[in-house]
């Protein structure tokens, strides 16, 4: 069963976090993955967009993969559909980064178990934009 952190806990990861990385993010204005990224942004966090469909979204160069980013990364902020959070999942554990946030809509068990039993913080079906204005 899938458990997410308190609103408050959110919060105060929200708060303590930089750096987004944001998989599937869409050089679609129209698309939500990235309106919620130009509102994160527009609220002082650094956005990395990943996707190898893009070259730039948002004034920022795309990456392939999340292991193409350099340094640490705070979230992992996913915009694909649930049966891939099990390979981004897999992906997110090889990476230096704290929290694994599968936004509204999006949750998988496998991935969820997967990166709980390696310790990590995760939280899905929860919208990030959302929980940040909630928490401001």
């Amino acid at each position: 069963m899938i458990e997410n952190p308190s609103r408050e806990e959110m919060g105060k990861m929200l708060k303590k976090s930089k750096r987004i990385a944001v998989v599937g993010l869409s050089n679609n204005p129209e698309r939500t993955s990235y309106m919620v990224s130009k509102a994160m942004q527009e609220s002082g966090y650094e956005i990395i967009p990943v996707n190898p469909a893009v070259s730039e979204v948002l004034g920022v160069k795309a990456v392939k993969a999340l292991k193409d980013i350099e340094g640490h990364v705070d979230i992992v902020n996913v915009f694909r559909r649930s049966e891939f959070l099990p390979e981004i999942a897999k992906e997110f554990a090889e990476i230096d980064a704290d929290i694994f946030w599968a936004q509204l809509g999006v949750e998988n068990e496998e991935a969820y178990n997967f990166l709980k039993e390696k310790g990590f913080t995760v939280i899905m079906n929860r919208c990030i934009k959302v929980e940040h204005a909630l928490t401001k």
